[in-house]
């Protein structure tokens, strides 16, 4: 009975730092998304479409103000130069902080794969701890007890499986939202067209693989 304590113990502290590390991959989604809209304003004012010089009255406004600052800028393509190079700037920031992003949750990704396979070996350890008592335990006091006390699998017992279960719907969650980011993250480019990179922002807020009602679920199995 103690190494079954000590094993859900463990079981229950992989299950507390699987969450600690879904809570620090929330806090780089939430600020990779600021990049995304960064990114997103740079390049709407980059492709920001010209003056409509088919309408008679902005014609006849241009006409009667214009001004050697007024002729550049439309010569320009209607963009200021020092907006363009701020434009260009947040792009190229945008960008770098969005490929950081990646390399940061990949490693996350990692450590909670890796806490994912370490409750399912703990769980594999415990239920063969388990048989083996119950397959040795030939004397009669020995084996009343075990019995009595051991009758459900630790693999059944419902804290246990739930915790297994959950950390492996929830690192199947986050882990496909990553592949996601990634190919939003691989589309971007100067190219990009306006319903796309609106398409990608909401997708990216959205997420639309993590299902928050599991996870408000497994933070209740902490608290």
């Amino acid at each position: 009975m103690e190494a079954r304590s000590e094993l859900k113990q463990k079981v229950y502290n992989i299950f507390k730092d699987f969450m600690t590390g879904i809570t620090k991959l929330e806090e780089l989604d939430n600020a990779a998304n600021t990049f995304l809209l960064r990114f997103q304003q740079g390049l709407c004012l980059l492709k920001r479409s010209p003056i409509a010089f088919s309408s008679k009255l902005i014609e006849n406004i241009l006409k009667n103000n214009e001004t050697r600052r007024l002729k550049s800028y439309i010569e320009a393509g209607c963009i200021n130069i020092d907006d363009a190079a701020q434009s260009t700037r947040a792009l190229h920031t945008s960008l770098a902080g969005l490929s950081d992003h990646l390399i940061k949750a990949q490693s996350l990704l990692s450590e909670l794969e890796r806490l994912t396979d370490d409750v399912a070996l703990a769980i594999e350890t415990a239920t063969k701890l388990s048989t083996q008592v119950d397959e040795e335990s030939n004397d009669e006091l020995r084996q009343v007890t075990s019995d009595e006390e051991e009758t459900v699998p630790f693999a059944q017992e419902p804290e246990v499986a739930e915790y297994a279960t959950v950390i492996a719907v929830v690192y199947s969650m986050v882990k496909q939202n990553f592949v996601m980011q990634e190919k939003i993250v691989r589309g971007l480019s100067l190219k990009t067209s306006f319903d796309e990179l609106g398409t990608y922002t909401m997708m990216w807020s959205l997420r639309p693989f993590v299902e928050d009602e599991i996870v408000n679920r497994a933070w209740k199995c902490i608290y």
